[in-house]
């Protein structure tokens, strides 16, 4: 009998990235799902055949198991998304990837692999997988899970593997330092059997279609994961030389004028220096960024070092904070620009409210052989159709 077979859950915030991948994956263990959302995204594409509701409002009808995502939880009760993760993680063999960076590309490489072997993986990811079709699958085989320590809910998943990363403070309204981080994984760790720990491997040393010594390093650690969940690293290697990356993780947009146009989700200073380190790659042209940040607290607690980073570009456009969860704040982009300056005097620099004034000055200073990179986890992204539109 399937694990959930009887159930009906009803997903409040379907149409974010985590729980519309828990609702797929839990009709295919057995349960009747449904769910509502305040607007219609692409992330629905995967439940569109169970009941939906599309409202300004919570719908929450009666007779169904409530699954409440984070951004809701303050206006409807429910079971917590965290534990219904817990629970989904509890019912199949398991491994989560945790980390302050590379989770997304990680537990793809892992899932595509164990996908390509016909191991028939059942996965939840944070981020499109072109090569997979989504960020979700509800296979039969290992469950495959990307972990979230920004809220320290990952400490309650008991998987068969655990994927450590990296360590670093990323989430300041969460934690007080990176000691505080490293705590919550130890003890979350101290939990599962098998423990692969990236900082301590060396990175592979074959060839990778992604780009970048961190993908490299990432790979690694999904060749060891994949090594404890039974799989020859003979077999697996070909499968991670193979994988082609996320959606928005240093991803080819276009090429208009002779310049290249990559987006990146990266939204810390590490992320942001190994983007433009990886456009160094590609180009022996000059690398033009535009930056967006993300979360106030980040923005005030990570300027310097995002000003440090940033000014490994030859230019660089700043914009506004993307507020996310935070509401208002009282922290502009600026500080992030007057960073920059700082870091290196002289650096082609603009401040750029927003993205589309940022997007039309770096088109008007682009020349062939160039990158242009849109980096950050808000809306940046939405500049790139104008950018290629103004550099044609």
């Amino acid at each position: 009998m399937p694990p959930l077979d009887g159930r009906r859950l009803w997903f409040i915030g379907i149409g974010g990235a985590g729980l519309s991948a828990y609702a797929a994956i839990a009709s295919a263990w057995g349960a009747e799902v449904g769910g509502w959302d305040r607007v219609d995204t692409p992330y629905l594409d995967a439940v569109r055949e169970h009941e939906l509701v599309i409202a300004p409002d919570p719908v929450v009808p009666g007779g169904w198991e409530v699954v409440v995502s984070t951004a809701y939880a303050e206006h409807v009760r429910g079971v917590s998304r965290a534990a219904f993760l817990a629970e989904l993680v509890s019912l199949r063999k398991s491994v989560v990837v945790a980390g302050a960076h590379g989770k997304t590309t990680t537990t793809g490489m892992i899932a595509f692999a164990l996908s390509q072997l016909g191991r028939d993986p059942a996965y939840a990811i944070g981020g499109e997988i072109p090569q997979l079709g989504g960020n979700a699958g509800t296979g039969a085989g290992w469950f495959v899970v990307e972990g979230d320590e920004s809220d320290r809910t990952i400490s309650a998943l008991r998987p068969q593997v655990a994927v450590v990363l990296n360590v670093e403070l990323d989430h300041h309204s969460e934690f007080a330092s990176r000691a505080d981080v490293q705590a919550l994984f130890d003890e979350w760790t101290s939990h599962v059997r098998h423990v692969v720990r990236a900082e301590e491997l060396e990175p592979v040393e074959f060839d990778l279609s992604l780009r970048g010594e961190h993908n490299r390093r990432n790979a690694a650690a999904a060749l060891a994961a994949l090594e404890l969940c039974g799989v020859d690293r003979e077999e697996a290697e070909p499968h991670i030389a193979a994988f082609e990356g996320a959606a928005r993780r240093f991803q080819l947009r276009g090429e208009a004028g002779g310049v290249l146009v990559y987006d990146d989700y990266a939204h810390h200073p590490t992320e942001v220096a190994a983007t433009i380190s990886t456009a160094r790659e590609v180009t022996g042209g000059r690398v033009l960024v535009l930056f967006q940040p993300h979360l106030y607290s980040r923005t005030r607690h990570l300027a310097h070092e995002f000003g440090h980073a940033l000014a490994a570009a030859d230019v660089v456009a700043v914009a506004d904070v993307y507020a996310a969860r935070e509401g208002d704040g009282d922290v502009r982009g600026k500080i992030v620009a007057d960073a920059v300056s700082d870091a290196r005097a002289g650096v082609r620099l603009g401040w750029m409210p927003s993205c589309e004034q940022g997007t039309r000055w770096l088109a008007s200073l682009a020349r062939p052989g160039d990158v242009v990179l849109t980096v950050g986890a808000g809306d940046v992204d939405g500049a790139v159709p104008v950018l290629l539109e103004a550099l044609a």
